[in-house]
């Protein structure tokens, strides 16, 4: 699966995400207080806006939906798959210390929170090699137990949250017509929307900010 470039139920003290897709939306608990870097990743990604547009370059049905590259952009890319974010840093919103993109957009793997890749996780996608991860995930549409980082197969991929509502749309998406695992049908990424923050909206609103200085 792709990585890099080269590619607890909702409601508590995690944040939670709303994907507002052209097939309809389902929020998700992010797991900050069990993968920081990676849950801090996503975030950071999600409220800088770069998921926005992006279209599901791969689903398979009875398996995942995978979306986050940029390439994306593009529904048709044969280039889908193959990016990444670019390098910079992002803030751990656990422990407040920065982290960094390096070597194409990549961050390090967090293999230390054993969640298995069960019906309805979002898993990190990378390129088969460590610390590959950067924008890329997947939605878990069946049991992928082969998939996680402390199985024993070659496969690791650490999980960092889980669909709280609106399945029922993510296995619509797992569904829908396909040529080479690329719907037919395009389906976009119109937004995510990042809630219950540490330290309520005022994370939000720093980004906010930030992001019009920029």
């Amino acid at each position: 699966m792709g990585g890099c470039m080269s590619a607890s139920s909702g409601g508590g003290k995690n944040p939670v995400a709303e994907f507002d897709t052209t097939m309809g939306t389902f929020k998700a608990e992010i797991y900050l207080d069990r993968v920081p870097i990676t849950a801090s990743n996503f975030i950071d990604l999600a409220q800088s806006k770069f998921y926005d547009g992006i279209h599901f370059h791969r689903v398979i049905p009875g398996f995942m939906n995978q979306f986050g590259c940029p390439h994306a952009m593009d529904p048709k890319s044969k280039q889908a798959g193959t990016g990444g974010p670019e390098n910079g840093e992002f803030r751990n919103l656990k422990t407040q210390a920065m982290e960094k993109r390096t070597d194409g957009g990549c961050i390090a793997d967090e293999h230390i929170s054993k969640d298995s890749n069960v019906k309805g996780t979002l898993s990190m996608a990378n390129t088969g090699r460590k610390n590959t991860g950067g924008s890329q995930f997947f939605l878990n549409v069946a049991d992928n137990s082969n998939l996680d980082w402390f199985s024993p197969g070659s496969s690791k991929h650490p999980v960092f949250g889980k669909v709280i509502s609106g399945y029922d749309v993510v296995m619509a998406i797992s569904r829908v017509k396909t040529v080479g695992d690329n719907p037919v049908e395009p389906i976009k990424m119109n937004s995510i929307t990042i809630t219950n923050l540490p330290g309520g909206d005022k994370n939000s609103e720093n980004k906010e900010a930030l992001s019009e200085e920029a």
